[in-house]
């Protein structure tokens, strides 16, 4: 097996060399940061909410769509780094897989409501692309610490976007709901899998990055 720059990593069932993996990464984020063209598809489902409602929805929505970019963007940065550890990069890749099924919903659910996609998006996948790299180089305990610490911080965050919803928006309360419980079953797997508890002071630096990228899609 060829060593040095040209390592190999195993993803999606074949192997890559380096090279090949970095243009498989810049497609699938080019793929994930295309401006919401299936967002915009099917009819428009406001299930009756008045504008402001369904404004409020969409930004909410817009949030959680910027979230899952990044979780794609972190999940896959992880599996990259971690090429020693098939078994590692593998559970890494089909969370990243289940991240971008609750993308679709969301992206889906904005354009019903007429919203759109954060501008700040290539910003949330660059900054989580290499947070994640950066976890996976720290071996298994830390990087699946890292993954339960941010599916923590994520339920907490969906829990008050369900408090915040409007009462009426029933289609988007489904999608944050189920999105819910699978993040909550991505965090035990990390435990369970040997992911340890992280130092305060990173998760900290966590909490603020994570309230940058509320704060900045809410609005932008």
């Amino acid at each position: 097996m060829k060593t040095g720059v040209m390592r190999w990593f195993r993803s999606e069932s074949s192997f890559h060399t380096l090279k090949e993996c970095l243009l498989i990464e810049c497609d699938h984020a080019l793929r994930t940061l295309r401006p919401g063209a299936r967002a915009q598809t099917g009819s428009p489902d406001t299930g009756g909410l008045e504008h402001a409602l369904m404004r409020r929805s969409s930004r909410l929505l817009r949030v959680d769509h910027a979230g899952e970019v990044a979780a794609q963007a972190l999940y896959r940065g992880q599996a990259l780094a971690a090429s020693d550890d098939p078994e590692l990069a593998d559970a890494l890749l089909h969370a990243a897989w289940e991240e971008k099924q609750h993308l679709l919903w969301c992206e889906r659910r904005l354009g019903e409501l007429g919203g759109r996609v954060s501008r700040f998006n290539p910003i949330w996948y660059a900054g989580a692309f290499l947070s994640g790299l950066l976890a996976g180089r720290l071996g298994r305990a830390a990087s699946l610490g890292y993954l339960a610490e941010t599916e923590q911080q994520v339920e907490a965050h969906l829990e008050d976007h369900l408090a915040r919803l409007p009462r009426e928006d029933h289609a988007s309360r489904a999608i944050l709901e189920k999105m819910k419980a699978e993040e909550a079953g991505h965090r035990k797997k990390a435990l369970e899998g040997g992911g340890k508890p992280l130092p305060r002071t990173v998760r900290a630096l966590m909490h603020g990055a994570s309230r940058a990228l509320v704060y900045g899609s809410y609005w932008l």
